[in-house]
């Protein structure tokens, strides 16, 4: 589900807010609303992406979480040969609190 930065800056403190690494230099952002991921978008309907995690972090100054996280999923398993996993290989690193850097 899609829902716009200016409609999430009015809820009260998310659950996680969860920036994507998506490749070198890309990133976009979600966040989770009782058990349900939303990706933020622009008014226009476009996903918010960034160049940077400081960047993606001024960006969504306004939102409240409980937890903000780096999230990529790793290619790593398969280039180095081993076998394919069953589940995801997604890692999630704590970011701390958003407002620290702004």
């Amino acid at each position: 589900m899609n829902t716009t930065l200016r409609t999430l800056e009015q809820y009260p403190p998310f659950d996680k807010i969860i920036i994507h690494s998506l490749e070198m230099s890309l990133y976009q952002v979600s966040v989770v609303i009782e058990g349900e991921e939303h990706y933020i978008t622009q008014d226009d309907g476009h996903l918010i992406s960034t160049h940077n995690i400081v960047d993606m972090r001024r960006v969504c100054h306004n939102l409240e979480a409980r937890q903000v996280v780096l999230r990529q999923q790793s290619a790593y398993d398969e280039m180095v040969g081993s076998p394919i996993r069953e589940g995801e290989n997604t890692l999630e690193i704590p970011l701390g609190d958003f407002k620290a850097v702004i």
